[in-house]
């Protein structure tokens, strides 16, 4: 990710010499931290806790959040990419990385050398993976995906009994885990979710039974950690939870969590406006009194939905409305109900200002989306400012 910093506490002047710009998302590494001590202490003592760094940990910035993790209860790492893992390599983390989804055999030799744990999820890609490691003289350590009803990537469950038979004939590979994917655990009914469960436990019976038992067992994701502690098992799976933001809104709520991510920007420009004169690209906001708009200099470019006279931006403590359409590099807000404005003043996109707060939820309902894909919108040109 471009453009990091680390500064010292409070968020003063957002300076980088490398990447100067008034509009800027900070990142709160002392409530991460906490965030991932207050999940660890839900878990039994056995059982491992893996943090879903992909998409640079959901735009906080893979490299520090994994860090972090490391140091507050978090023993394993995930990522998609294999440029993802490599940057945690490269910043020196060692700990144990997962690489979820398929690979195709061109990236087989960056895994291996990389010393990621690769994911099987078909005979033809446990054959390939075994004929490598064979090449390596070395056995590899890889985590079986079951699909256990998301049919997306794994070997199915009701085909358990073959695909183990199959599996148990490559000696060079080390199945050191088993997981699936619940494809709905943070909604009120949890049928589906325990009848993945079931299926899941159906299949690693019959991995046993062909003499095939992993190490770490592990089915649940955030929603699953929160409300299914039966899905616990070996290990969970955490992304956006030690953000600070619930997967759904009626999951359980653990006391003690904190959003870690907000979004900011200082007012640019301050125009005052007569009733009746329009703001923006076609003239979408007319104003109906006389007052002030200010410009703050961010927009979709960042990240920003793209909304037309909706949202909101917090400047003094005042939740003030977006007029006109969001542009590409700015967005205007109407200041007129704010009794003292400046040009400099700091405005929050997203987080807490005084007593108002905008959540990424709030933000995902402008996009009519969820709140992950507000969280990994924001682009890398908005710098991140790391507050500890």
């Amino acid at each position: 990710m471009a453009a990091r910093q680390l500064i010292h506490a409070n968020f003063p002047e957002p300076v980088n010499p490398i990447a100067p710009r008034s509009a800027w998302v900070a990142v709160d590494l002392a409530r991460l931290a906490s965030n991932f001590r207050r999940i660890r202490a839900e878990l039994a003592p056995g059982v491992r806790l893996l943090h879903v760094v992909k998409d640079d940990a959901y735009g906080l910035g893979a490299p520090e959040a994994a860090a972090v993790a490391l140091a507050n209860g978090a023993t394993d790492l995930a990522v998609y990419t294999l440029g993802e893992a490599a940057a945690l390599r490269g910043a020196g983390i060692r700990a144990p990385i997962l690489l979820l989804g398929e690979r195709e055999p061109c990236e087989f030799a960056a895994c291996r050398d990389l010393d990621l744990v690769p994911t099987i999820g078909s005979i033809a890609n446990a054959l390939a993976w075994d004929r490598l490691a064979g090449e390596s003289r070395r056995r590899l350590p890889v985590h079986v995906k079951i699909n256990t009803g998301m049919n997306r990537f794994g070997f199915p469950w009701r085909e358990a009994a073959l695909w183990s038979a199959e599996l148990a004939a490559f000696g060079n590979l080390e199945i050191a885990g088993a997981f699936g994917h619940f494809a709905q655990s943070d909604e009120i009914d949890k049928t589906f979710a325990r009848v993945q469960l079931a299926n899941f436990k159906e299949a690693v019976d019959a991995l046993a039974r062909a003499g095939i038992r992993p190490a770490c067992l592990h089915h649940a994701n955030s929603g699953g950690f929160l409300d299914l502690p039966e899905s616990h098992l070996g290990m969970v799976r955490v992304g956006i939870l030690p953000l600070g933001v619930y997967p759904s809104q009626v999951c359980r709520r653990l006391d003690g969590l904190e959003p870690v991510l907000s979004v900011r920007a200082r007012i640019i420009a301050i125009q005052p406006v007569a009733t009746g004169d329009t703001v923006g690209y076609g003239m979408r906001w007319t104003a109906p009194r006389p007052g002030r708009v200010g410009v703050l200099p961010m927009g979709y470019g960042d990240g920003f939905p793209r909304v037309r006279n909706e949202g909101n931006a917090l400047v003094r403590g005042h939740r003030v409305p977006i007029v006109g359409g969001v542009t590409m590099d700015a967005l205007m807000v109407d200041l007129t109900e704010v009794p003292v404005v400046a040009i400099g003043d700091e405005a929050v996109l997203m987080g807490r200002q005084g007593a108002e707060e905008i959540t990424v939820h709030e933000l995902a309902a402008l996009k009519r989306s969820v709140s992950y894909d507000i969280l990994v919108s924001w682009r890398s040109r908005l710098p991140r400012i790391y507050h500890r």
